[in-house]
């Protein structure tokens, strides 16, 4: 179904309590057996993961043919890793190792169309390359993806830490998604996510992404962490990866 800008429906992110997870391991069937499992998004990881562009757009039309959002996590926010993401379809971008303001701003820049950025604009296969009628309508095309197109910075670097409140409020960013492990590692507290220090600073993310009317989103490990976070007034939790899961379900299966 489209809606009437022409867009596929899928599920809204952040209009309810959301689940997602990580996908790293690669490949297609992989990708169709997790959209089947009902997450509301899943966070296609070019970070740690290694997908080719091509291979990612694969991943993408998975995704939305499972009902599924598609978000990209990027190694960099480089102009030219934002805009071909972007161009095949991701529904949402995470950006790691955020260390100054000045990278977000770049951020909305690259990733958002005028008047909040200045992305470049050409027919992708997000307008089915101009050929559908409402791909004909660059401007129509353009404000729409400004409102449905999601961009998290992420939170795992004292400096980005030190800076939340001005990084939460810039214009064009959606949303924080925090990485407690590495926001550990950050605050001299390797994988010490329930430290009081790093529960602290996860709090602070928190408050800075409800003072500026933001998305707040954090990875859990565990389905205890994540009903913690939700409590804690998360919008979003990222359950999960896809290597982990498979490993300890098949560790406990030959346990037994």
């Amino acid at each position: 179904m489209l809606s009437k800008s022409g867009y596929p429906i899928y599920s809204e992110s952040m209009m309810k309590k959301t689940t997602g997870t990580f996908f790293e391991l690669g490949g297609r069937n992989t990708m169709e057996v997790l959209t089947a499992a009902g997450p509301d998004y899943i966070v296609i990881d070019r970070e740690h993961g290694c997908f080719s562009a091509e291979e990612t757009a694969d991943y993408i039309r998975i995704a939305e043919l499972g009902n599924v959002l598609p978000y990209v996590r990027i190694p960099a926010g480089s102009r030219t890793e934002v805009l071909h993401m972007l161009d095949i379809g991701a529904r949402g971008l995470i950006v790691p190792n955020i260390t100054a303001v000045q990278q977000v701003q770049e951020l909305a820049e690259y990733g958002k169309f005028p008047p909040v950025g200045k992305r470049g604009y050409c027919p992708n296969r997000t307008t089915v390359y101009g050929a559908k009628e409402w791909g004909r309508d660059p401007l129509a095309y353009m404000a729409e993806s400004n409102r449905r197109v999601k961009l998290y910075p992420q939170c795992e670097t004292a400096e980005a830490l030190e800076q939340i409140d001005e990084i939460a409020a810039i214009d064009g960013v959606d949303g924080i998604f925090i990485g407690p492990l590495d926001l550990s590692i950050a605050l001299g507290l390797p994988l010490q996510t329930d430290h009081p220090d790093v529960q602290a600073a996860i709090a602070r993310i928190l408050a800075a992404c409800h003072k500026a009317g933001k998305e707040a989103l954090i990875f859990a490990g565990n389905t205890a962490d994540r009903d913690r976070y939700f409590a804690q007034g998360f919008d979003s939790v990222a359950l999960g990866l896809d290597a982990m899961i498979l490993m300890d379900a098949y560790k406990k299966l030959m346990k037994r």
